[in-house]
């Protein structure tokens, strides 16, 4: 299966580099590019990309507010987003993750990392770097609550595998320690993504930080 990509950024050179490393890759195909955050719904109407590619910092419309527009227009039919930033622990990327983002890599990263980050964020998993992920839960910190009656809804197994999925565990990894087949453990992660209101995994690790769950 070709994983389709559209790429947006304000830098046209670079733009070209990265579209002719995606392109060289039999499993990727490059059908559509924009310059800017404000262009990025017509182009996902237009081209229906599995993934987007996008700058964080832009002209006229960043990446996080690009981000959070396409979540708010399609909802659970927008593209994965993968953010493209020049600093590890850059605010804004963070913010773009808070947005809906499934991660991002760094702007001078490896060719190699690219290419699997794209694979990855395309096949449901998010990336994020180690250094981002302690940048992004360090804000919520000094400002946990308890977790609001949503949490209530959880089963107690639901909360089990909350738990173990906030920790970092794949699903391979929470089905050997809670003795369920991978197949379960995706079914538990994504009513408890639906139940919480969350998009992905990193927006629930962010969510069991900010409640004092871990």
């Amino acid at each position: 299966m070709t994983v389709r990509v559209a790429l947006v950024d304000d830098q046209v050179m670079f733009r070209a580099g990265i579209a002719m490393v995606l392109d060289s890759q039999p499993d990727l195909e490059v059908v559509g590019q924009a310059g800017d955050g404000d262009e990025v719904l017509a182009l996902v109407t237009d081209v229906a990309p599995d993934v987007v590619v996008m700058d964080v910092r832009m002209a006229r419309i960043d990446g996080v507010t690009a981000t959070a527009r396409l979540q708010e227009a399609l909802g659970a039919r927008a593209p994965r987003v993968l953010v493209l930033t020049t600093f590890d622990l850059d605010e804004a990327a963070v913010a773009a993750i808070e947005a809906g983002a499934s991660g991002f890599v760094l702007k001078d990263s490896r060719p190699e990392l690219l290419l699997a980050a794209v694979r990855t964020v395309a096949d449901g998993s998010q990336v994020v770097t180690a250094r981002a992920t302690r940048s992004l839960l360090e804000r919520f910190r000094t400002s946990r609550s308890s977790p609001g009656r949503e949490y209530d809804d959880l089963t107690p197994r639901e909360r089990d595998i909350l738990l173990r999925a906030a920790g970092g565990l794949s699903n391979a990894e929470i089905a050997a320690v809670e003795h369920l087949s991978e197949l379960t453990v995706k079914t538990h992660v994504s009513r408890i993504l639906a139940k919480l209101g969350l998009r992905n995994r990193v927006q629930l690790v962010v969510y069991a930080y900010e409640h004092g769950i871990l």
